[in-house]
């Protein structure tokens, strides 16, 4: 506590040069109170996080009017539901198919006093029913989509300002106006609908069965479009999957808008496997 002693007893060895004196109880304090203050705002960030987080799970908490829940597999599939107003998605589709008990704990999760379900698969679709009859607490409704753009075409059918029969009844009409495509390969040989189908190539699936069979991703893609269109068709929406690049989706819009100028076409990542592409005529 005395420098003054310290630098004498130092002389007592020699000169001293560079000295340097500091209060180290003053330092020691400054940086006490450099620690409390970052503490104190660490601790206050913490506390605003929580705040949010219980605001976050009180809103979720709240029972709106309508909810949404979607079955679908792709993340920009689920994307696109999500900006649509889906509250809940469950992850399924042509090799895993969701369970009613996956069904339920899904409709649980939804805070909503109404329920649309969007099955987006004919095999989901006697789950979906199933949890459909077994939930007391809430209004279900199962719109019957069999594919993703059949969903997508319901939710963007839904208006607010609707009761939830006027707006079930109407997504269950849109959804007919729906024609879907979808492009994927042959795991094997086999012969369907008078057609010889060898592994590996590439086939156009429709709504009633093949629509086209070919080699070149592509050019079936394009088949697939043509055998769904008629004189009442206006929109052509393209969703490609995990395993067809955005070059080759982006030629395939083209390739339809140059055959097909009077409608409007739409291409969008799906993110989806097995199929290249899902694509849908309305």
């Amino acid at each position: 506590n005395d420098p003054g002693k310290a630098i004498s007893k130092a002389l007592t060895y020699g000169q001293l040069t560079r000295m340097k004196i500091d209060n180290m109880r003053e330092e020691h304090q400054e940086r006490l109170i450099k620690n409390a203050e970052k503490l104190a705002k660490e601790q206050a960030a913490e506390d605003e996080k929580r705040r949010k987080e219980l605001e976050q799970e009180k809103t979720q908490e709240e029972e709106k009017e309508i909810g949404f829940l979607a079955v679908s597999i792709g993340d920009g599939i689920a994307d696109i539901f999500k900006e649509l107003g889906v509250d809940y998605l469950i992850e399924g589709g042509q090799t895993m198919n969701p369970s009613t008990e996956d069904m339920l704990t899904a409709i649980g999760k939804v805070h909503a006093k109404n329920i649309f379900i969007f099955p987006n698969n004919k095999n989901i679709i006697l789950a979906a029913n199933q949890a459909q009859e077994m939930t007391k607490d809430k209004k279900v409704f199962v719109i019957p989509t069999t594919t993703v753009p059949q969903g997508i075409t319901a939710m963007i059918t839904y208006v607010q300002e609707k009761s939830a029969e006027e707006n079930a009844e109407e997504m269950t009409e849109a959804i007919k106006t729906v024609k879907t495509g979808q492009v994927t390969y042959a795991v094997r040989d086999t012969h369907i609908d008078d057609k010889e189908i060898h592994q590996g190539d590439i086939m156009g699936i429709g709504d009633d069965g093949i629509l086209a069979v070919g080699q070149d991703v592509l050019t079936v893609s394009r088949e697939v479009v043509d055998a769904m269109m008629d004189e009442d068709s206006e929109l052509v929406s393209i969703y490609y999957g995990a395993d067809m690049s955005e070059d080759d989706a982006e030629k395939l819009g083209e390739m339809v808008g140059e055959a097909y100028p009077d409608c409007d076409v739409e291409v969008n990542y799906g993110g989806q496997p097995i199929y290249y592409c899902v694509i849908s005529v309305e």
